[in-house]
Parts: structure tokens; sequence; C-alpha cells
């Protein structure tokens, strides 16, 4: 079973087999509006815990997407390079980001359940 994890970043992270499946979170699509475009890692790319790692931008604003974890990213989406509304009608889905083979697994601990972000967004 994946492990599902966020950050108050709204960042979501889905662990299957050591790689981390990136994207932001419905509340976040959903702030963001209509989203226009967006720039993805480059596999290869070492990103560090809190560092930033792609851009969205929406007809409202730009806005980074930051790594909830270090590692190194193996894949990112071109589906949502082609269709970025795609972002907004499955943030939680087919709207992921990149992949990332983790560096620091323990990393994890440091994220919020789903339960946990659930009650975080409320005090937003």
């Amino acid at each position: 079973m994946a492990d599902l994890r966020f950050s108050k970043s709204h960042e979501w992270l889905r662990v299957e087999n050591g790689v981390a499946t990136v994207g932001i979170t419905r509340y976040a699509a959903e702030q963001l509006g209509d989203v226009v475009f967006v720039e993805l890692p480059d596999a290869g790319k070492k990103l560090a815990a809190g560092g930033e790692a792609a851009v969205v931008e929406s007809v409202k604003a730009a806005s980074e997407i930051y790594a909830p974890v270090s590692g190194e990213v193996t894949d990112a989406n071109a589906a949502i390079k082609d269709d970025p509304a795609r972002v907004n009608a499955e943030p939680e889905g087919g709207g992921w980001f990149f992949r990332m083979r983790m560096s620091a697994p323990g990393e994890l601990d440091k994220l919020m359940t789903k339960d946990q972000y659930t009650d975080y967004v409320k005090t937003l």
C-alpha cells in the first residue's frame, strides 16, 4: 500500500518502492484557479527537502512547488506539460508533477497524514 503524506506548502507525496510521486493538493489547485503552465524538473536533478522543484502558473498567480523530501528526480509528468488543466482536474491523481527516488526516507516522518492535513487546512 502506498504511503500518502502532505506538506504545509500543499504538496502531496505517495511512496511506492522507495519512489515518491509528488503533486499539489486539491486545496492548492482550488486556490490557484485554472492552471495554464507548468515547469517541471529534469530527470537527474537532485532536490533538497523544502527546496524549489517546479513552478505552476495559473490565471491568478505563479507558485513554486517544493520537494517534500530530499532525493533525485526520476521522471516528470509530460501529460501536465501538454495539458496543464489536468492539474485542476486530477490534482491528487493524474495531475502529479514528478517522481523522485528518496535519499532520506526518514524525512517522511516530518510530513502530515491525510487526517492531519485535513485538520491543518481547516485552520487556514
